[in-house]
């Protein structure tokens, strides 16, 4: 069976950056089980999926545009250090979620200077080339459930 749509592709991986560093893997873990063709993974990856089957390997690169997209300087702000009320010490590469009018977002502390905090909302690989080390594991469909739900449901079923 080849990966479609409505159907479940499971998959071992190894992500890492242009400089050969490696950002994630699932090597030593489970494989990633995802739903073909709703969106659960960065499209360029998917498109790379489509028509692959089991005990396919293959590299994919994945530009920004086709990953986590191209860094956004709207997501970008300097906020004064009183806005982290409560929160003791602050260090570059610390993580919060800050409330927005589109509601709430990740944001992660870019640089701490003179008082002022600069926050970034982008995805940690926004604008990051993504080498992707794929084995396809498994190919199934997907049951009506999945489909309606659009994600994967795991052993003995998903209860939301």
């Amino acid at each position: 069976m080849q990966i479609a749509e409505r159907t479940v592709a499971t998959f071992h991986y190894t992500l890492t950056n242009d400089a050969g560093a490696v950002l994630d893997s699932s090597s030593g873990g489970e494989p990633l089980a995802y739903l073909h063709g709703v969106g659960g993974i960065v499209p360029g990856l998917e498109k790379a999926m489509e028509g692959r089957q089991v005990g396919d390997k293959f590299d994919v690169v994945v530009s920004p545009e086709e990953g986590y997209g191209t860094p956004n300087d709207m997501l970008i702000q300097v906020v004064p250090r009183e806005a982290f009320q409560g929160v003791d010490e602050l260090a570059v590469g610390m993580q919060f979620q800050a409330q927005t009018p589109q509601g709430a977002i990740s944001v992660v502390i870019a640089k701490i200077e003179d008082g002022m905090v600069t926050v970034d909302g982008n995805h940690p690989l926004a604008g990051q080339n993504l080498h992707f080390a794929i084995e396809v594991t498994d190919v199934r469909e997907a049951s009506v459930e999945e489909v309606l739900h659009g994600h994967v449901h795991g052993a003995g079923g998903h209860h939301h």
